[in-house]
C-alpha cells in the first residue's frame, strides 16, 4: 500500500525573511539580503571608489620623464595639421602610437598643459580596465573574478602605467585589448546567428589596441588561449578566423621594430646581443615580474640592469627554474585543469615582446620596468584570486567566514602601497630622487636629476650628478657627456663644451640635442659653416625639429643669407605656431629686408606669446627708431613711430634710456617737440644715473635738434 506524503506546511514561526542566495562574482556562494544585480552595482562602486582613492596622490601630480616628448613639447598637439601628421606621417616623437597621441591632441585642446587632466584620464581608464577584467573573468567562469579585478586595480606594480602620463599608451591599449577579448568570447559562444558582428567588433578593437600601443600584437595568443580554456575545437575555420588578427599584429610589430632601430637608435653593442644572451635576459625577466607581483617591495622607476654573460653558469638558473615550473604545471593539469596553464601562458605570451628577444631603446638603462607587465599581470593575478577563492571553499564553514576579512586586509595593504607609490610621480625631481634612493646605481637618474638642478641654477649639485653618472657608466653614456657639455656652454666654457658634445655624438650619432647644441657652441666660436652643418644634420635626422630650423635660420641671418633664413624661420613656425623665438627672429629678418610692417607683426606676435620678451621689445624699438630717424622720407612714419615707441616704453617699465631716446625721436618726427624734449631729458637723466656716458652724449646732441624744433636724422639706420 502506497503511503501519501503529507504536504509541507509552514507555521507562522517560519514566516521570516529568507536571505537571497546569489552567486558571488568573486566565486563561491555568499548570502546577501538583496538581488545579484544590486550586489554587482555595489561591488562595482566599491571597486571604483577604492581605486580612485588609492590614486589620490596622482590627481595633481606633474609631468615627469618623457612627458615632454609626448605632451609638453610635442608640437603635433598644437600644429594646425597635427592630427593628420599623427596618423599619416613619421613625425611622431616616439613610436607610431596614433591613437594615444590623438587622445593627447584632444586633451591639449581641452585643458592645454594642465597635468591634472591627463592624470585623471589615465586613472579613469585604469578603473574601466579593472571593471572590464572583472567582466571578462566572470564571462570565462574564473573563480574570484571580482577579487582579481580589485587586486589588478589596487596593485602597486600598476602605478607606473597609471600615474605616468606617458604610459597612456598602456592603459588605453589594454582598454581595447579587453574589449576585443570580450567580443571574441561573445563571438565563439554566439547562438543567435549574429556571430559576425562580434567578430568584426573584436577585429576593430584589436586594431585600436595596436594603434594605442604595439604590444597588443600579442592579442592572437590571448584569443587562442580563450578557445583552449573554453574547450572549443581549433579547426581550419577557426584558424582562418584568427589570420586577420595575426596579420594586424605582425604588421604593427614589424613597423615598431623598424622604428626602434632607425628612429630610436637601438643600435650598437647592446643591441647586437646574441640569442643565448637574449634567452638569459628573458628567463630572468619572467621571474622578476612574477616576484614583483607576489611580493611588491622596493618598486622603482628604473631597476639595476643585469650583467648578462653566456659563460656565467649561474645565469642559467632562471632558465632551468622556468623549465622546471613549466613541466610541473603540465603534469599537474589533470588535477588543476587548464586554468593554471592558461594564466601562466597569458602572462608569458603578453610579456614576450618586452622580455629581451627584441631589443628596446630603454634597455640602455634597464631590462625590466613595472609598466611592461601591465597587461601580463592579469594572468597571474587571476590565478592568485582563483586560488584564494578555492582554498577558502575547501575549508570548513567557520574558516570560510574569514575570507572577507582576509580579502579586505589584502586589498587594503595593496591600496596603501599604491597610494605610497603614487607619491614618486609628484614631479620629475621627486621621481629621480626616489629612484636613486632605491637604485643608487641608476646613472640615468643621476643624469636627469642633474639636468633639473642645472635648470634651477644649482650648478655644483648638477655637476656632481653628471660626474657620478659617468663614474657608474663611463662608456655608452651619451647623456652624461651631453649634460656636461650643456653645463660648460652655460658657463661660457665653449671649447670644453664642444668636446663633450662631440663625445656624446661619438656614442650616439643620432643624438639630436647634441647636434643642436654643438651647432650653437660652434656659432658662438664664429665657426658658422660648421654650425650650419650641425643644424642641417639635426634636420636630416628629424626634419620637423623646430629648434634646428630656428637656429639654422639665425646663423644664416648672421651670414647675410636672409632669404634662406626667412624660409627656416617660417618652417619652424609651421611646425610650432606659438614659437616666440622664431617669431622674433623672423621679425629681425624682415627688419633687415626693410619690410617694416611685417617685422612689427612678428615682434608683436612674439610678445603676445611671451609677454615682456626683451628681444622683441628691442626689435619694436629698432623699428620705431628707423621710422622716426631714417633719412629716407618714404620710410619715415612719425605717428607709427610714436605708437610703437610708447608701446615699448610701457613694456619696458620706463627705465631704459635707449627707449626714452627712441621715444624722443618719434615725438620729434611727429612734430611734438615739447614731448620730445621731455623724453630726451628723461633719457639723459637715466643714462647719467646708470653710468652710460656714450648714450648720455648722444642724447645731449639730439636735444639740440629738438630745442630748435628739428627732428633727428640717423644716417646709419637705413635698412
Amino acid at each position: 500500500m502506497r503511503r501519501h506524503k503529507k504536504p509541507l506546511t509552514r507555521t507562522p514561526a517560519d514566516k521570516r525573511t529568507v536571505p537571497v542566495r546569489a552567486h558571488s562574482p568573486s566565486g563561491g556562494r555568499l548570502e546577501f539580503p538583496f538581488s545579484p544585480r544590486v550586489q554587482d552595482w555595489l561591488l562595482g562602486l566599491l571597486l571604483v571608489v577604492a581605486t580612485v582613492m588609492a590614486y589620490q596622490p596622482a590627481w595633481h601630480a606633474g609631468f615627469v620623464w618623457d612627458d615632454d616628448v609626448y605632451v609638453t613639447n610635442n608640437h603635433l598637439l598644437s600644429a594646425p595639421d597635427g592630427l593628420k601628421r599623427i596618423w599619416f606621417s613619421t613625425d611622431s616623437p616616439s613610436q607610431y602610437f596614433p591613437l594615444t597621441y590623438t587622445t593627447f591632441w584632444i586633451e591639449h585642446m581641452l585643458w592645454g598643459l594642465n597635468p591634472a587632466g591627463y592624470h585623471c584620464v589615465n586613472i579613469f581608464l585604469h578603473v574601466v580596465n579593472a571593471l572590464l577584467v572583472w567582466r571578462l573573468l566572470r564571462r570565462l567562469s574564473v573563480p574570484g573574478a571580482w577579487l582579481a579585478a580589485a587586486i589588478f586595480a589596487l596593485h602597486p606594480v600598476e602605478v607606473e602605467s597609471v600615474a605616468w602620463i606617458t604610459e597612456r599608451k598602456n592603459v588605453l591599449s589594454l582598454f581595447f585589448f579587453l574589449l576585443a577579448l570580450l567580443s571574441w568570447v561573445e563571438f565563439i559562444e554566439d547562438r543567435a546567428g549574429r556571430w559576425w558582428r562580434f567578430y568584426v567588433l573584436a577585429l576593430v578593437f584589436s586594431a585600436l589596441a595596436l594603434f594605442a600601443k604595439t604590444t597588443a600584437c600579442t592579442l592572437p595568443a590571448a584569443l587562442f588561449l580563450i578557445l583552449w580554456l573554453k574547450k572549443k575545437p581549433v579547426d581550419w575555420i577557426r584558424l582562418a578566423q584568427m589570420v586577420p588578427f595575426l596579420v594586424l599584429g605582425a604588421s604593427m610589430g614589424l613597423l615598431t621594430m623598424w622604428w626602434e632601430r632607425y628612429h630610436q637608435g637601438t643600435q650598437g653593442k647592446l643591441f647586437s646581443l646574441g640569442l643565448p644572451e637574449r634567452i638569459l635576459i628573458a628567463s630572468h625577466a619572467v621571474w622578476f615580474y612574477a616576484g614583483k607581483l607576489f611580493w611588491p617591495t622596493n618598486l622603482t622607476f628604473s631597476y639595476p640592469r643585469w650583467n648578462i654573460s653566456r659563460t656565467d653558469l649561474f645565469a642559467y638558473g632562471w632558465l632551468l627554474a622556468g623549465i622546471g615550473a613549466g613541466m610541473a604545471i603540465y603534469f599537474a593539469r589533470r588535477f588543476a585543469g587548464r586554468g593554471v596553464e592558461v594564466g601562466v601562458l597569458f602572462f608569458v605570451a603578453t610579456l614576450s615582446p618586452l622580455l629581451g628577444f627584441i631589443m628596446l631603446y630603454t634597455f640602455h638603462f634597464t631590462f625590466v620596468a613595472d609598466h611592461y607587465q601591465y597587461v601580463a599581470s592579469i594572468g597571474l593575478i587571476a590565478l592568485a584570486a582563483a586560488g584564494i577563492t578555492k582554498v577558502f571553499g575547501f575549508l570548513g564553514k567557520e574558516v570560510r567566514t574569514l575570507k572577507p576579512l582576509f580579502c579586505a586586509a589584502l586589498l587594503l595593504t595593496l591600496g596603501v602601497l599604491t597610494w605610497r607609490q603614487c607619491g614618486m610621480y609628484a614631479d620629475a625631481q621627486t621621481l629621480w630622487q626616489a629612484t636613486l634612493e632605491r637604485n643608487p646605481a641608476s646613472w640615468m637618474s643621476h643624469n636627469n636629476l642633474g639636468s633639473i638642478l642645472l635648470n634651477e641654477g644649482k650648478d655644483d649639485e648638477a655637476l656632481e650628478h653628471f660626474h657620478k653618472a659617468l663614474e657608474i657608466q663611463p662608456s655608452d653614456n651619451a647623456d652624461a657627456h651631453y649634460n656636461l657639455g650643456l653645463f660648460l656652454l652655460r658657463n661660457k666654457e665653449v671649447d670644453e663644451a664642444i668636446v663633450e658634445f662631440r663625445r656624446a655624438l661619438e656614442i650616439n650619432p643620432n643624438y639630436i640635442k647634441a647636434h643642436d647644441n654643438l651647432g650653437t657652441a660652434l656659432a658662438q666660436k664664429g665657426l658658422m659653416d660648421e654650425a650650419i652643418s650641425q643644424f642641417r644634420m639635426t634636420l636630416k635626422i628629424q626634419p620637423d625639429n623646430q629648434n634646428a630650423h630656428n637656429n639654422l635660420g639665425l646663423v644664416l641671418l648672421w651670414k647675410g643669407q636672409v632669404d634662406e633664413a626667412v624660409f627656416h624661420f617660417q618652417q619652424a613656425l609651421q611646425i610650432a605656431p606659438d614659437y616666440a623665438d622664431a617669431h622674433n627672429n623672423l621679425g629681425l629678418a624682415f627688419f633687415q629686408m626693410g619690410r617694416m610692417d611685417e617685422a612689427i607683426g612678428q615682434f608683436q606676435k612674439a610678445l603676445e606669446i611671451k609677454p615682456m620678451f626683451a628681444e622683441s621689445c628691442n626689435g619694436l624699438g629698432d623699428v620705431a627708431w628707423v621710422l622716426a630717424t631714417s633719412p629716407n622720407a618714404t620710410v619715415r612714419n612719425g605717428p607709427k613711430a610714436v605708437q610703437l615707441a610708447e608701446e615699448v616704453q610701457r613694456l619696458s617699465g620706463g627705465q631704459n634710456p635707449a627707449i626714452a631716446m627712441t621715444l624722443a625721436a618719434a615725438y620729434a618726427e611727429a612734430g611734438r617737440f615739447s614731448e620730445a624734449i621731455a623724453a630726451a631729458e628723461r633719457g639723459l637723466q637715466l643714462a647719467n644715473s646708470q653710468n652710460n656716458p656714450t648714450l648720455a652724449t648722444a642724447l645731449q646732441a639730439q636735444l639740440k635738434f629738438y630745442r630748435t624744433n628739428s627732428p633727428f636724422r640717423d644716417t646709419g639706420t637705413t635698412p
